[in-house]
Order: structure tokens, then C-alpha cells, then sequence
């Protein structure tokens, strides 16, 4: 952020936006780069009048509550900014802080009961560059000229007061347009024309607010408006783009985990997967922020994690020793986790972090308000001195810390000092006798250790015994149930091919002729006729009911090139007319179970060769004659089309 930013701070100190009786009250900071110019008690009428006035770059509030009851209102309120100002939620956008902790961030405190107090902190940490400007226009603004006044009803001279005024909106509209085209700003203009010039003339600027080079204005004759589109929902773009620094613990493996934390301690991000590659933990590492310190649980840091580290160039931490699974829970006990290599991963961060944070809250004692704390601490880590990284920020003038006053130490040696002398040796023995205690714990421990290891390395085995037997038991159940399954398979095929043998077999004697039974005239009763004993080009299809039948299934039937269909003589006589005249129109022989004689026994039957023979040469003669009677109703109806065009030919001609 620059050294002159000029930055409004306000907090609310009485009243509610929401009340109409107790307007609301504000406490007014203004500061100039780091220099506090005033604080005073205004309105709202009163700080939009500072705002328009004084054009500061940012305007900086704690809560948007203390401005706008809801998102209407801030709309309205954001329009009225001067376009240079941008309005700043120090505390945050989606994901909102309290206002200690972001000025704890810059070692800033502050008394949250003052309202002025409150102000400036808010004005301090913006100037530094904590919080989210507010985004609520497209990069689109509209420029509307117009009358300021009404023609009236009129008199003697109306028309030349009207002439005037519309005179004026044309011209002002003009030097409106060419103001944009020295801008060098592509735009939409639509006028409304009116008598003597233009009642209205609207410019569609594609260009965000204050970037057009045009202001609000309000004359006698003419006003011209300024907005900008509203978006449809209100965005928050960070005010600095600086990244925040991490402590990352890594626990790498078929299932990788890494946890990251603040430079505080608090837990930013948790995460584990088996799909996570190292590429995607450094992508999504760069998203939450710059990893300081990369952690990890063992002695020896994997090479996995150390590319990682490589990558970010930082401070890489291992403990001395593997850390073992109890200490790990105690680490993580605060915390919520999914799986043990989350554990380790969050216990790594943990662990690293308590290392640094006495360092850190001795640097906490140390530097100035009004510093970024974080990288302070980063740069101190990485080598520099306090003295250096304060003098290079160089962000406020520090605040001069009184020295303590020196301690006067009594040289004396009294009979304190002959006591105290006594105490040391009294306790020297006793910590000689501890420690021959402790060597005999620790020969105890070493005893029962390797007892418990034979024992579990005997109940291990065992374990591994019993889950093989269980997997085999597991095996043994799946491949039951698939035999049983090929066995029910098996059955129904033996089923079907002797159906399909007794039917070869009738289609060989000479006096009758094989029929496949058919339940339903459906598609669905097709596919069971087909799955039972198959369709076969040729084949005499009897179907016992026809109701549900459709044009579809006729034509499944007709692709098959079935020989004829049979139904019984009720349906053929007296049933359907349509599903006669579709089966002659798929060319598929409809006949009846009377004149075929055909005999039906569960899914097969029999029909005379002879009857269906006749049968069959009674039906194409119908079909033939049913052939010529269309084309003879279609050579009419052409003839008659053709008598009616010509006649309205004739008609036409006169």
C-alpha cells in the first residue's frame, strides 16, 4: 500500500441504519498515508458530504450492517461513492474475523468498547492492507442525460422554453460522446428525440464506473446520471494479494494427507486422498497461501516431502526422534480428523508449531505496532534479524518502548547465601539416587518390553491366521453362490432345447406343421416367445391374446419374416378391425385357429398342412385385392386434386 493512501475509518456510536426515529451516528477517522488528520462524530448525510468533498481512496468499516440494512440499501450507498473510493470490510469477505484478531495480525490493540478506538484501529489496518474491497458493479457503467425540470402545462412562450431545454440535453449529450471518444471508451448511445433536440440521451459505457470521464451533474436545464450495472451478487476481492504464510505437515504414502495452520496455530485446512498426487499438493498449498515451514512426523524427512519443501524453499522440521502414536494423539486431541494419516499429518504442523511459538511470542514482545506480524516472524526465520526486517518494512513509525530499569543485585554473602549452599548439596545427592532408581526402571522396562513383544509377535501370528481363514471362508461363500447360479442356468437351457428338439422333430412329419405359442401380442411377450424356443424366419406364430397389441409390436413381428400369425377365431371375426388392416399393411398373413385347424397344447401346437395351405391362398387373394383397391383410391384422390388445381387455375385465369 502506498505511503499517501488516504483512508476513511468509521464506527457506528449510536443509532441503527435500521431505525427511522435513531439515525445512526458515526465515529470519523481520517487518516493520510500513516498520519491520523482528525477524528470527529458526523451522520450519514454528513460523511457522504466528506466522501464527495474529500475523495479518499478507501472507506473502511468492520461490518456492512453499520451501513446497509441489506443488499438493496448497499447498493444504493455504494452508488452514491465518489468512483475513486473503494469500500473496504476490514474484517474480512464470505468468511468474516473478529476485528481483534485481524489487528492482532499487526500487533495493534485497542479498547472495543470506544468507538473511536474502533475507527481507528479499522482505519490503520486498512491502510496496511487487511480486509476486502466490496464488488457490487460490472465493468459496466450507464450514463443517462436528462431534463432537470418539467415543461409545466405552458403559456405565451412554452414552446420556446421546451426548444431550450431539449436544445440543451442534445448538447450536453454530445459533450458527453465526445469526452468518451477521447477516451478512447467503446459505448451504446440511444436518444429520444424530442421538439427542438432530445428529451433524453442514454450512453451504455462498457467500462467500469471511475474509469469513465464523466461526473454527476444537476444544472437548470439538464441533469446527467451515473450507474453501474449491479452484479447479481455481492463479491469480495482481497485488498492485498499478498499470501499468508503456512506450517504444513505432510504424511505421505499410498494415502496422502497434509494439514496446514496459521503462523498462530489455528488450522486452516485438513485434507487426505489416495488420488492426491504430490503435484496436487502443492497446487492446493498455493491456494491456501506460502508455506513457511513444511513438517513431517519422522526423523527422516521422506524425499516426497522434501521436493515439496524444495518447491516452496522452506524451513523444513523433524523431530529428533519418530514421533510415536501417543504423542501424536495428544498433539491432535483439540481436533477433529478422518483417518490416521490425517493424525499424522495435523500431529507433524502441531509439533513444528509448538518448536516456534516461544520464538514467536518473544518476536510478539519485541516488534512495533502497526507491522505485519506474519512476516516479521517469516523473514526473522529465515535468517534476517529483528532490527534488519523492521528497518527494511519500515511500514510506521515504531513506538518507542521504555527501557527497563536496571536491577541492583546485593553482592552480600549472608546466611542465605550459606543455606542455599546446603540446599544444592542435599539436592545433589538426591538427584544421584534418582538417577540409580531410573536405571533400574529403565532394566525393568527392557525386561517387560521383550516379554510383550514374544507375546505379541505369537498373538500376531494368530491373527494373521484367523483373517486368512476368514478370507478363504469368503471365497468359498462367493464362489457357492455363483455355482448355484450357473447351476439354475444350466437347468434352463436343458429346458429349452428340448423344446426345441420336440419341435424339430413335429416339423418333419408330413400332415401337420408346428405352431409357437405366443402369451400376448406385446413386445414383451415376443421376447419371452424368443428367449424360450427363438423366432425363426418361416416360423407359424399362434398368439393366444391380442389385447395391449400395438403397431410396434407388428412390425418387431414383420422384421422377423414369420411365416403367418394365428389367432383364435373370436378376435379374427369379431375382434379388432385395426389389427387386421396392420398386419396387411406389415404383409405379415392374419389368420384364424378355425379354418387352419390348429390344435394348441401349453407353448406348442399343430395346424393342418392342407387348411393352411388354403388358408394362406385365401389370404393373399385378399391381399391383392386390398393391393388394388388402395392403388385405385390413390389414382382417384390424385385425380381429384388435379381437378381442383385446375380448377382454381381456370377461376384464376378468368
Amino acid at each position: 500500500m502506498g505511503d499517501r493512501l488516504k483512508v476513511f475509518g468509521i464506527d457506528i456510536i449510536k443509532g441503527s441504519i435500521r431505525s427511522r426515529s435513531r439515525r445512526p451516528m458515526y465515529a470519523l477517522v481520517r487518516m493520510d498515508g500513516s498520519r491520523i488528520e482528525s477524528e470527529t462524530e458526523v451522520s450519514l448525510f454528513r460523511l457522504f458530504r466528506l466522501l464527495a468533498a474529500e475523495q479518499p481512496d478507501i472507506l473502511a468499516v468492520d461490518s456492512l450492517q453499520e451501513i446497509a440494512a441489506d443488499q438493496h440499501e448497499l447498493f444504493f450507498f455504494l452508488q452514491g461513492l465518489p468512483p475513486k473510493t473503494r469500500l473496504v470490510q476490514v474484517t474480512g469477505g464470505e468468511r468474516k474475523e473478529s476485528l481483534q484478531k485481524v489487528a492482532g495480525r499487526y500487533n495493534i490493540s485497542f479498547n472495543k468498547f470506544d468507538p473511536f478506538a474502533e475507527a481507528r484501529t479499522t482505519a490503520q489496518v486498512a491502510t496496511l492492507g487487511a480486509g476486502a474491497e466490496v464488488i457490487a458493479f460490472e465493468n459496466e457503467s450507464e450514463v443517462v442525460v436528462s431534463r432537470h425540470r418539467s415543461p409545466g402545462k405552458g403559456g405565451w412562450s412554452q414552446n420556446r422554453y421546451v426548444r431550450k431545454m431539449h436544445g440543451a440535453v442534445q448538447l450536453k449529450g454530445r459533450e458527453i460522446e465526445q469526452a468518451l471518444v477521447t477516451a478512447g471508451l467503446r459505448y451504446e448511445k440511444k436518444e429520444t428525440r424530442a421538439f427542438g433536440g432530445c428529451s433524453r440521451v442514454a450512453f451504455r459505457v462498457f467500462a467500469v464506473r471511475d474509469q469513465v470521464p464523466v461526473s454527476t451533474y444537476r444544472g437548470a436545464d439538464v441533469q446527467v446520471r451515473i450507474s453501474g450495472k449491479r452484479l447479481e451478487r455481492i463479491r469480495f476481492r482481497p485488498l492485498s494479494a499478498k499470501p499468508r504464510y503456512l506450517i504444513v505437515g505432510i504424511d505421505p504414502g499410498t494415502t496422502t494427507a497434509f494439514a496446514a495452520l496459521d503462523l498462530d496455530g489455528n488450522l486452516l485446512h485438513l485434507q487426505s486422498s489416495r488420488q492426491m498426487t504430490m503435484s496436487d499438493v502443492i497446487e492446493a498449498l498455493y491456494k491456501l497461501g506460502k508455506p513457511l515451514i513444511i513438517a513431517s512426523d519422522v526423523e527422516q524427512m521422506p524425499f516426497s516431502v522434501e521436493k515439496i519443501r524444495r518447491a516452496f524453499s522452506a524451513i523444513a522440521f523433524t523431530p529428533k526422534q519418530d514421533t510415536s502414536v501417543e504423542t501424536k494423539m495428544e498433539l491432535t486431541a483439540p481436533f477433529e480428523y478422518a483417518n490416521d494419516h490425517e493424525r499424522d499429518a495435523l500431529s507433524a504442523a502441531l509439533d513444528a508449531f509448538r518448536q516456534y511459538r516461544h520464538r514467536f511470542q518473544n518476536l510478539m514482545k519485541r516488534i512495533p505496532p502497526g507491522h505485519d506480524l506474519d512476516e516479521v516472524r517469516a523473514r526473522v526465520l529465515r535468517g534476517q534479524s529483528l532490527e534488519q526486517v523492521i528497518g527494511e518494512m519500515n511500514t510506521v513509525t515504531p513506538v518507542p518502548v521504555p527501557d527497563a530499569p536496571p536491577v541492583t543485585v546485593d553482592e552480600k554473602h549472608d546466611e542465605r547465601v550459606r543455606v542455599l549452599d546446603g540446599m544444592v548439596k542435599r539436592l545433589k545427592v538426591y538427584v544421584s539416587e534418582l538417577q540409580e532408581e531410573i536405571k533400574a526402571k529403565d532394566y525393568e522396562i527392557r525386561r517387560i518390553s521383550s516379554c510383550l513383544k514374544k507375546v505379541s509377535t505369537s498373538r500376531d501370528a494368530e491373527l494373521a491366521k484367523d483373517a486368512e481363514v476368514l478370507k478363504r471362508d469368503a471365497v468359498i461363500q462367493s464362489l457357492k453362490k455363483r455355482l448355484h447360479k450357473e447351476e439354475r442356468h444350466n437347468r434352463n437351457l436343458v429346458k429349452r432345447l428340448a423344446r426345441i428338439r420336440k419341435f424339430a422333430e413335429l416339423s418333419m412329419e408330413g400332415d401337420v406343421v408346428p405352431v409357437k405359442v405366443m402369451d400376448t401380442l406385446t413386445k414383451e411377450g415376443l421376447r419371452r416367445l424368443a428367449d424360450d424356443v427363438g423366432v425363426d424366419e418361416g416360423d407359424l406364430v399362434y398368439v393366444t391374446r391380442t389385447d395391449g397389441w400395438g403397431r410396434s409390436s407388428v412390425r418387431d413381428i414383420a422384421d422377423l419374416r414369420v411365416r403367418a400369425v394365428i389367432v383364435a377365431e373370436k378376435t379374427f371375426g369379431g375382434g379388432d378391425p385395426h389389427l387386421s388392416l396392420s398386419f396387411r399393411e406389415a404383409g405379415i398373413p392374419l389368420l384364424s385357429d378355425k379354418e387352419t385347424i390348429t390344435q394348441v397344447r401349453g407353448k406348442q401346437g399343430l395346424c393342418g398342412k392342407d387348411a393352411l395351405e388354403s388358408a394362406l391362398a385365401r389370404w393373399k387373394g385378399e391381399q391383392e385385392q386390398h393391393e388394388r383397391e388402395k392403388k385405385t383410391e390413390l389414382i382417384e384422390h390424385i385425380f381429384k386434386e388435379y381437378q381442383s388445381e385446375r380448377g382454381k387455375v381456370v377461376k384464376k385465369g378468368g
